[in-house]
């Protein structure tokens, strides 16, 4: 491996999955070309996106309501098109996949389910600085439930002087506290850093608690190897709009562990739409929910979303989980390469990376020393997309199904004039 730009283009000639970037419409033109790094935030649109949603218009136009039963594509079954390709890529059986709503329903819907208050044990356990939506959730359903949040939410953060929560102070944690906490709730991905969190871990030493334990998944579905069933999770929740591809406001998704789908015992809101599919329709008193995780969902879903969704999901379909995990491997290993030279070739150190290099996603996050808005600045005038977080992050995270090789070199090449630039500015 070398730092040249002819290995970048090397390595894309290599890439099996290099043409698998036709399928989307990168943002920018021919006279304007991005470079477009910002999949943890919304990726990229498929070509197809706009195909799917006029099939779906096509088929409301032609049949109406009967499109619920008619034609090549109806939209009862729909949801079933959606269920394997997400199960494949969270590592979940089908039946224990639901996509629904948006990510912060979902987990408001999970709290109903899995936090369960008794006597001592009511604390809820998360990460401090999780994304402020979790963080609202958590205050708002705990606040609607007549209990406080100081009282109720735990927060492990990093050691003094570290950026990053070491997982053997998770589960030193929930060893010390496992007569108070109820529920462990934690982000996959820290939004902020980049961090990829040891969830077996975690999960495990909840589990061996008695600790129900829930993630949300929105910076690691579509982004990095999961495995859910086999570490049985109780519950995870994700969005569809960043590494899923999904579009603006996507439609979300759900993991619910098998051995709740029949538990009559367990809490939910319900709906029409989760009610069991044998006899929804004769509209009965009495809610029986379908026996899968599809007995959380509520309301007649969007099928201009799931068109959405399916537009995506057929392209990770085509490319192939393994190969697209395979090629995140190598995409992560070089640009870690390339920054690593990229700092040490100066004097003064112009930057370091928050996240850790063992436990990641495609993520980075780079913390710039001197001049950080400028660096950012001069990068997205060159057509480079990343983005800014307070006081002086820059996130970028190459996504291995529309971005390349080269796509990574040209943004260290960009870093390194943009921190020259701002040097002597």
């Amino acid at each position: 491996m070398n730092s040249s730009f002819e290995f970048a283009q090397l390595m894309d000639t290599e890439d099996p999955l290099y043409k698998i970037r036709e399928h989307f419409i990168l943002p920018g033109n021919e006279t304007y070309p991005q470079i477009y790094l910002l999949g943890n935030s919304l990726g990229c649109q498929p070509k197809n996106t706009a195909v799917y949603i006029q099939d779906v218009l096509n088929q409301w136009a032609e049949d109406g309501v009967e499109s619920f039963f008619k034609g090549n594509n109806p939209w009862m079954d729909y949801h079933a098109h959606l269920q394997q390709p997400i199960a494949k890529i969270v590592g979940a059986l089908p039946e224990e996949i639901t996509v629904m709503n948006q990510l912060t329903v979902n987990l408001h819907l999970m709290l109903v389910s899995f936090y369960q208050p008794n006597g001592k044990k009511r604390k809820i356990l998360c990460e401090q600085k999780a994304f402020p939506s979790d963080q609202y959730t958590l205050e708002t359903y705990i606040r609607h439930l007549g209990l406080d949040p100081e009282e109720i939410i735990m927060e492990i953060g990093p050691r003094v002087g570290e950026e990053t929560i070491r997982t053997e102070d998770i589960v030193s944690y929930i060893n010390q506290h496992h007569e108070e906490i109820t529920l462990v709730f934690w982000g996959g991905i820290n939004y902020y850093t980049g961090q990829l969190f040891d969830m077996v871990s975690i999960t495990k030493a909840a589990q061996q608690n008695n600790i129900k334990v829930g993630f949300d998944l929105a910076h690691a579905a579509g982004n990095v190897a999961l495995r859910l069933h086999e570490w049985n999770v109780d519950f995870a929740c994700w969005c569809g709009y960043k590494y899923l591809n999904g579009g603006p406001g996507a439609v979300a998704g759900c993991f619910i562990h098998k051995r709740y789908h029949e538990d009559a015992q367990i809490n939910r809101l319900a709906g029409w739409w989760g009610y069991e599919k044998a006899t929804r329709f004769k509209m009965e008193k009495g809610f029986k929910p379908v026996p899968t995780a599809e007995g959380w969902q509520l309301s007649t879903p969007s099928l201009l979303l799931y068109a959405c969704a399916k537009a995506a999901l057929d392209i990770f379909e085509l490319a192939g989980w393994k190969n697209i995990l395979s090629k995140q491997e190598k995409m992560k290993t070089y640009i870690w390469f390339l920054l690593q030279q990229l700092s040490e070739s100066k004097t003064d150190k112009p930057f370091s990376i928050l996240t850790p290099e063992l436990e990641r996603g495609n993520q980075i996050s780079m913390l710039v020393l001197q001049n950080g808005r400028m660096v950012y600045d001069a990068l997205m005038r060159e057509g480079i997309t990343v983005d800014w977080r307070e006081p002086n992050v820059i996130r970028f995270a190459p996504a291995p199904l529309y971005n390349s090789f080269e796509d990574i070199w040209r943004l260290v090449d960009a870093i390194k004039r943009a921190i020259h630039l701002t040097k002597n500015s």
